[in-house]
């Protein structure tokens, strides 16, 4: 998984596991100070959701947006499990190392 995967993933779950793009690149702008477009975050969303890491729900057609619903995004177990592994081999990699 790469590392912008895990930051939507993470930002997802920080949110309450329970939110839409704009939401998603906020949380990660302002965390890590990065500059992050749409493009990527809903890129990266798709991509998450083919794995079936993630999964979408549509949410109210609101007039602010022209009649046009959210799609508000989740983390699967299965996105869960790949943070999980991706932070234990870290944890591992990192044991006794120095950087000096």
């Amino acid at each position: 998984m790469g590392e912008f995967e895990q930051l939507v993933l993470l930002a997802l779950l920080r949110r309450d596991n329970d939110a839409y793009g704009m939401e998603i690149r906020q949380e990660i702008e302002n965390r890590t100070g990065r500059q992050v477009s749409y493009g990527a975050v809903y890129t990266t969303l798709d991509r998450l959701e083919r794995k079936g890491l993630v999964r979408h729900r549509m949410g109210q057609a609101t007039p602010e947006r022209g009649g046009r619903a959210r799609k508000y995004f989740q983390v699967e177990a299965a996105g869960v499990e790949a943070l999980r592994e991706v932070r234990d081999t870290f944890a591992v990699m990192w044991e006794g190392v120095s950087l000096r």
